[in-house]
């Protein structure tokens, strides 16, 4: 009897993060983790997986300090990432970031009371210098803030990448007023979307031992309206390993598995693997 071949591994995990303890935490840290997570450690988890290429993105909790990602960057050419920087940054530290292997800056925009005016000069030309160079604006924001944040990036040019599915209100879902405004500008075709840690969608507190149940349908839901409305060639797939603050609820494997679930056909998570590999390692 013959056994059935494994799903075949997504080529490129689209969100995971690295960093070392003793790495200088920002004041509005939500978490600061006790443990090492190394760029060496992390290749060895996407070795074990059969996952050829990685992006880091830039972890908030250490606020500015993309020391550690840039070094690792140079060090290891299957990984690429995107930095968290001011609005003021210049086009020659973009620039040299660029050749370091940075794809794209993140813009945490959560937990804030206010969100910042993103139309205003230094934004804007922060987001002019990030498209004249080819390299993309990774945010993440509450789901029902996108229709304040998407005009001011639109208007910019930029690439546009949205964390978390788009980060839907759980009550409201895939009828989440922001998600559908998501979904529209998708239609212009500069916006892609991750399928990522579907357990950050209702904000459960660090060191939980289960996830909140909603999770799960509500990630299935999204990622089929995402599939539906923007298909394949504007999402990607992230394992948002090593799961920071969550770390006891689940595993790499598990992601994967979370993938296959989102997204049963091969072919169209095969699809997915080439738009990911397009978008940051091109």
């Amino acid at each position: 009897m013959t056994t059935p071949a494994a799903p075949e591994a997504p080529i490129v995990d689209s969100h995971a993060h690295i960093f070392l303890k003793d790495m200088p935490a920002s004041r509005a840290a939500w978490y600061k983790p006790d443990y090492n997570f190394t760029s060496e450690q992390y290749l060895k988890v996407l070795d074990a997986h059969g996952v050829h290429f990685g992006v880091i993105s830039g972890i908030s909790i250490y606020g500015l300090y993309n020391d550690y990602m840039l070094e690792a960057l140079r060090r290891h050419r299957r990984l690429r990432g995107t930095a968290n920087v001011l609005p003021t940054t210049d086009r020659y530290t973009l620039e040299r970031m660029k050749q370091d292997g940075i794809v794209g800056v993140r813009l945490q925009l959560t937990r804030r009371s206010e969100l910042p005016d993103l139309g205003e000069d230094d934004y804007q030309l922060l987001l002019r210098r990030l498209a004249d160079l080819d390299m993309h604006i990774e945010v993440v924001v509450e789901g029902p803030r996108w229709p304040a944040v998407l005009p001011p990036l639109e208007a910019s040019g930029v690439k546009i990448v949205i964390d978390h599915f788009g980060h839907a209100n759980p009550e409201a879902g895939v009828n989440c007023a922001g998600f559908q405004s998501l979904l529209r500008f998708a239609q212009k075709g500069r916006t892609w979307v991750k399928l990522s840690a579907p357990y950050r969608l209702t904000w459960a507190k660090p060191g939980e031992a289960q996830r909140d149940p909603r999770t799960r349908p509500l990630a299935q839901a999204l990622a089929q309206s995402l599939l539906a409305n923007m298909g394949p060639e504007r999402l990607v797939w992230g394992s948002d390993c090593p799961f920071v603050g969550h770390e006891s609820q689940l595993s790499f494997q598990d992601a994967l598995d979370e993938f296959i679930e989102w997204v049963p056909d091969s072919l169209t998570r095969r699809k997915i693997s080439a738009t990911a590999l397009q978008l940051f390692f091109s």
